[in-house]
C-alpha cells in the first residue's frame, strides 16, 4: 500500500484574540520516526512542487479521466468537512484533516471554524501530539519500532532489492546498517514527507491537527482521544513488513516526484477530492491497488480496523451532541469509512465542504 498518503484565523467570536493567540502557537513536527529539532531562527520554506493532475490534463487526458473515475467510485470520496445530525440530538461536525503545515490547509475550510469555536467537545485520533508524549510511546514498546529477532530490512528484501534500497538510503546519508533493524513503518514515515515540510515544522509551525489540540485546550475546552498512541502504532506494525518495505523502495525510487506528489495531494485535499488519493498515488508510482500484495492488509490494519475503533469511541460523542471530530481525511471515505459508520449508527451525515 502506498500511503503517499499556525496561522491568524479571525472567527467573529468574542473571544477571538485567544482564538487568534491559540492558532498563532507554534510546535515541533513529531513524525513518529523522527523529532526534528527546532530552529525558531530559520525562515519557514516555501513547499514546492507542480500539480501532477494539471500536467495529466495537458499530456495524457485519458489516463486522468481513469483516475477520476476510480476516486468517484470512492464511497464519499468529495468533500472534507461534513455535519452529524439526529432528530433530538445537537449537531455534530466531522473534518478530515491532513497532517501537514501549509497554511491553506490550517485555516481551511473557513466553515469549519465557528461549528469548532462552539463545540462542547473536540475529538481527534490522539489527544496529544507533543513530541515527549510520542516519544514516551515509542520508548514503552521498542518492538513495535525495532525488529527483536532475527528479522531486519535485508532478509525482507531479495539481494537486488537490498542494493537498490542500501544505494537510496547512501544518497540520503543514511548508512543502510543504521536503519536495518527499523520497522518499515518507522522508515516509510521518515521517506514520505519532502524536506520542505520537515523544515517547516522544524521552524515552528504547526499542522492543522496540532494547531485544533492546541487552539481547543487554550479555550479549555474538553480535547478527547479516539485512540492511545500505543494503539495507533500498533497498528502500523501489524501491517505486512515485505509488502510495506517494497513501498518504502518504491517511494525513494520516486524521489524526484516526491514534491510534486506532495503539492498535488495538497492541492486536492483544499478541493476536497480525498477519493484520489489512492488512484493518484499507485498512478504515480506505475502500479495499481489491484496489482498491489499489501494493499488488502495495510487498508485492514491502518485504516478499516481504526475507522470501526473510531466509530465506537465517538458513539457517545455524537449521542451527546455538539461536538467536533478530527481525523486523518483518508478515514473518512469508503464503504467502512467514518461518513458511512455514522450513518449506520443512524445518524445522517451532509458534506458542507
Amino acid at each position: 500500500m502506498h500511503p503517499f498518503v499556525s496561522f491568524f484565523h479571525l472567527s467573529g467570536r468574542s473571544n477571538s484574540t485567544r482564538i487568534l493567540l491559540a492558532r498563532a502557537a507554534a510546535i515541533l513536527l513529531f513524525q513518529l520516526a523522527l523529532i526534528v529539532p527546532a530552529n525558531a531562527a530559520a525562515e519557514p520554506p516555501a513547499c514546492t512542487g507542480k500539480n501532477l493532475l494539471a500536467e495529466m490534463e495537458r499530456s495524457d487526458p485519458q489516463a486522468l479521466a481513469a483516475l477520476r473515475k476510480q476516486a468517484a467510485e470512492t464511497p464519499n470520496g468529495k468533500g472534507i468537512f461534513w455535519k452529524i445530525e439526529r432528530a433530538g440530538v445537537e449537531p455534530s461536525y466531522l473534518l478530515g484533516t491532513m497532517h501537514v503545515t501549509d497554511p491553506r490547509v490550517v485555516i481551511t475550510p473557513e466553515e469549519a471554524w465557528a461549528p469548532f469555536d462552539n463545540a462542547d467537545a473536540v475529538a481527534l485520533e490522539l489527544d496529544s501530539l507533543e513530541p515527549m508524549d510520542i516519544g514516551r510511546a515509542l520508548f514503552s514498546r521498542p518492538e513495535l519500532t525495532m525488529f527483536t529477532d532475527g528479522t531486519s530490512l535485508k532478509t525482507l528484501l531479495s539481494a537486488e532489492e537490498v542494493g537498490r534500497l542500501e544505494v537510496l538510503l547512501k544518497q540520503r546519508g543514511i548508512p543502510l546498517l543504521a536503519v536495518a533493524k527499523m520497522k518499515p513503518w518507522m522508515l516509510l514515515m521518515h521517506i514520505s514527507l519532502p524536506a520542505c515540510e520537515k523544515k517547516r515544522a522544524a521552524a515552528g509551525l504547526a499542522p492543522l491537527d496540532l494547531s485544533l489540540i492546541r487552539i481547543a485546550r487554550d479555550l479549555d475546552k474538553t480535547v478527547v482521544g479516539l485512540e492511545t498512541a500505543l494503539e495507533q502504532l500498533e497498528s502500523m506494525n501489524a501491517v505486512d513488513s515485505a509488502p510495506l518495505l517494497r513501498t518504502v523502495l518504491q517511494q525513494m525510487e520516486a524521489g524526484d516526484k516526491l514534491d510534486d506528489m506532495f503539492a498535488t495531494m495538497t492541492d486536492m485535499y483544499l478541493d476536497g477530492d480525498t477519493g484520489m488519493f489512492i488512484p493518484l498515488s499507485y498512478h504515480v508510482l506505475g502500479t495499481t491497488a489491484a496489482t498491489d500484495p499489501g494493499y488488502d492488509n495495510f487498508m485492514k490494519n491502518f485504516v478499516t480496523d481504526r475507522n470501526i475503533r473510531i466509530a465506537e469511541r465517538a458513539a457517545h460523542l455524537l449521542e451527546e451532541g455538539n461536538a467536533f471530530i478530527a481525523v486523518g481525511a483518508l478515514h473518512l471515505i469508503g464503504e467502512q469509512g467514518l461518513v458511512e459508520l455514522f450513518r449506520k449508527q443512524g445518524f445522517t451525515v451532509t458534506r458542507l465542504h
